[in-house]
C-alpha cells in the first residue's frame, strides 16, 4: 500500500485572500514504512511573505526570489503523489492551498476523500487533549530537536512518525521481526504476552468450573490425563 505524507508552508492562512504556497514536502510510505522517495521544493509565491509568517518558517522574500513558481513543478508534484492517499495534519488547510494552486494551472483538484487527516484521528483518540503536531510529538516521545523552525519536509517526516503511532504504534517493525524465523516470532509473541500490566480477571465462575468438571467426569471419568 502506498501513501504520501504531505505538508506545506504558506505566506498566510487563506488562499482566497491571495496567500500562496512557498514550500511542499512529501514523503512516500510503503505499507506504512517510509521509503527513500521524497518530493520537496521551495516556491516563489509571486508576492511578499508577511513578517509573521517568516517568524514561523523562516522563508523570506530574498530566499524565495529565485525559486520556481508552482506551474513549473506541478507536473512533477502530481506525478509523485499519483493516486495515493494523502496523510495530512489539518487536511482542509493544505488541501485548500493545493487546490487553489491546481486551479491556477488548470489541473484537477484533489478530492477531499483522498486525505487521511491525522488531526481528526488524534481528536478521536485523545478527545480534549492538545493535538497539534508538536503536542503529538511530545505525547509519543518523538524528538523535534533538529527542527528550529517549521519546514514542510521536516514536518512531514515528524508527521510520518506520528501517523504510525496513531494507527497502532510501530507494528511494521513487529511484523518484520516475526518474518525472521520461528524463534524470533515466538520471542515477539512472548514479549507481547509479558507486556500486560495486570492479568485479566477469570471469565469462568467457580460454579461453572465445578459443572464443567462434572461434565468431563461423565464423559471421560476421573482418570482424564489433563487432571495430572
Amino acid at each position: 500500500m502506498r501513501e504520501i505524507v504531505l505538508d506545506t508552508e504558506t505566506t498566510g492562512l487563506d488562499p482566497e485572500n491571495g496567500h500562496r504556497i512557498i514550500e511542499i514536502g512529501c514523503i512516500e510510505l510503503l505499507n506504512h514504512v517510509p521509503s527513500d522517495r521524497v518530493f520537496h521544493c521551495y516556491l516563489n509565491p509571486q508576492r511578499s511573505v508577511p513578517a509573521a509568517a517568516v517568524e514561523i518558517h523562516g522563508l523570506t522574500d530574498a530566499l524565495l526570489a529565485d525559486k520556481p513558481v508552482f506551474s513549473d513543478v506541478v507536473d512533477d508534484f502530481v506525478a509523485f503523489i499519483d493516486k495515493a492517499p494523502l496523510v495530512i495534519h489539518n487536511a482542509s488547510f493544505d488541501m485548500g492551498f493545493l487546490n487553489a494552486e491546481l486551479r491556477r494551472t488548470d489541473r484537477p483538484e484533489l478530492l477531499p476523500e483522498r486525505a487521511i487527516d491525522t488531526l481528526v484521528m488524534a481528536r478521536r483518540k485523545f478527545p480534549g487533549s492538545p493535538n497539534s503536531l508538536d503536542a503529538l510529538c511530545r505525547r509519543f516521545e518523538i524528538s523535534t530537536e533538529s527542527r528550529h523552525k517549521h519546514g514542510a519536509l521536516v514536518d512531514a517526516a515528524l508527521l510520518a512518525e506520528v501517523y504510525l503511532e496513531l494507527i497502532g504504534g510501530r507494528q511494521p517493525g513487529l511484523v518484520f521481526e516475526q518474518t525472521e524465523g520461528n524463534g524470533a516470532a515466538e520471542e515477539s509473541r512472548a514479549g507481547l504476552l509479558r507486556s500486560r500490566p495486570r492479568p485479566l480477571p477469570p471469565r469462568v465462575t467457580p460454579e461453572e468450573k465445578i459443572a464443567h468438571e462434572r461434565f468431563i467426569e461423565q464423559i471421560i471419568g476421573p482418570g482424564a490425563l489433563w487432571r495430572g
